[in-house]
């Protein structure tokens, strides 16, 4: 009898429920439930509809049982930094606020009143980005005092649909490490640094690693989906589990977990938290097994997702990325500069930046896409420099895993860039990451290297030289 797993992928632009069990030595994957997901204005902020969210959660699981495949666990991942924050009878208090709202503007000074930013990295490990918990957490307590003196619970997204669906109240690891007020050390909360920012303690709850058994359905929701299974936590962080699902069985490891984001990175035992480190803005984030994600936050397909909403019409990602690769404009923007966090069109900002700079002005959606993937391969280029450097490892080769790795023009274009051998996927590497923890909680898989080693057997790769 086959043993089902479901993983709950939920992104910034959608969802999806994914079923797999292993046949033949292989891991097979079908999707039984999609569904979008984006942020609405609400009480003049941007935010997530968690109920929503919730509802496609069992609407996915229903359709589980419909199909006859009980899963034997399910577990969720999410993006990071984002919470909720419940109250003494677990009522949520105010909205599941979006971290590209505009709230954190100026925290950063404020957290720095407390502790300067030099050595919240050396406490933390972790890169500076505007919209980090810690910052999302000042402007609370500068702006909505009252919510936070209220609260008894903080549980990132994740964690709190996973509250929904158990009962059970915790913190899973890799997304918790991005809160940036976790001790890469200690692998907990850092108390001195909460205390120091005037931040309730009791708020923070327990750390878990990925594939903590978190327990059964809770009563109700075993009635409402028709079946019990053990929730079993992934590396909840997205890009987590998709690290996890980087098909590289031995030697050192460089990757891009492809998304909405670009995470580039390879694995560490012990956090590099130098100066060095920091000025290169390379972030420490929790991975499974107690691991470091050393990485750097390139801005992404978000760019892309952006274009194609306000100027590609009907088009698909494939036919935007073959348009883009027969336009000769060579213009060139810095990806990561803050002007492309949430501009209110993407297709003017990178107009306007390639304008100010000097460059010839893309037209047209072909025009923009291909200043967008060719400013992408660039920055990638770069931060595999600055990565070699502080590691002191030469990478020949790297691994792109995510949606992202569909992106043929892109590819090419990145293995050109950097000069080294560019193997794509597998696509969907964050549900299989989190499946194959699940797996390995589960005892079909032995461990993490085992679980890399059948991911390279079951799921295409594409090699691209430079």
């Amino acid at each position: 009898m086959k043993k089902y797993y479901l993983a709950v992928d939920i992104g910034a632009s959608g969802g999806r429920h994914i079923l797999a069990h292993q046949e033949n030595g292989k891991i097979i994957t079908e999707e039984v439930h999609r569904f979008p997901n984006g942020m609405l204005e609400k009480d003049d902020e941007l935010v997530w509809d968690t109920d929503r969210l919730f509802a496609e959660i069992l609407t996915g699981m229903k359709k589980c049982r419909e199909l006859g495949k009980i899963p034997a666990s399910m577990g969720i991942d999410t993006w990071a930094v984002d919470f909720v924050l419940l109250d003494e009878v677990d009522k949520k208090i105010g909205n599941a606020v979006a971290y590209r709202d505009g709230r954190t503007k100026g925290m950063d000074r404020k957290v720095y009143e407390s502790v300067d930013e030099a050595a919240l990295y050396a406490a933390t490990g972790i890169q500076k980005q505007p919209f980090n918990t810690i910052y999302q957490l000042m402007a609370l307590k500068e702006k909505k005092s009252e919510q936070l003196k209220a609260a008894k619970k903080l549980l990132l997204i994740p964690d709190y649909l996973h509250f929904l669906l158990t009962g059970r109240a915790a913190s899973e690891y890799t997304n918790a490490t991005t809160t940036q007020l976790v001790s890469p050390m200690t692998k907990t909360w850092d108390d001195e640094l909460i205390n120091r920012l005037g931040y309730p303690k009791e708020i923070f709850q327990d750390i878990l690693m990925p594939g903590s058994r978190l327990g059964s359905l809770r009563e109700e929701i075993q009635k409402e989906v028709g079946y019990d299974c053990q929730v079993v936590l992934p590396a909840t962080h997205d890009t987590g589990s998709a690290v996890v699902a980087v098909p590289e069985e031995e030697g050192e490891m460089l990757y891009i977990s492809s998304g909405t984001w670009s995470l580039m990175g390879t694995e560490l035992a012990a956090a590099d938290c130098s100066s060095e480190s920091r000025l290169h803005n390379l972030t420490n984030e929790g991975g499974y097994d107690g691991r470091f994600r050393y990485l750097k936050n390139i801005m992404g397909l978000w760019m892309i997702q952006s274009v194609k909403k306000e100027i590609g019409g009907n088009l698909g990602y494939g036919e935007i990325c073959d348009m883009a690769s027969q336009s000769e404009i060579a213009s060139i923007v810095d990806c990561n500069d803050d002007c492309f966090l949430a501009p209110k069109s993407m297709t003017e900002q990178v107009q306007e930046a390639c304008r100010q700079s000097g460059q010839q002005v893309p037209e047209g959606i072909a025009q923009v896409a291909a200043v967008i993937y060719n400013s992408l391969a660039k920055c990638y280029a770069e931060a595999i420099e600055e990565i070699e450097e502080r590691t002191g490892v030469h990478y020949s080769n790297f691994h792109i895993v995510g949606g992202g790795a569909n992106a043929d023009y892109l590819n090419r274009l990145t293995a050109k860039a950097t000069g080294r051998t560019v193997y794509a996927g597998p696509v969907e590497a964050t549900a299989i990451g989190n499946i194959a923890a699940q797996m390995i909680t589960a005892g079909e898989l032995a461990d993490l290297q085992e679980a890399r080693h059948v991911i390279g057997q079951s799921f295409p790769i594409v090699q691209y030289t430079p």
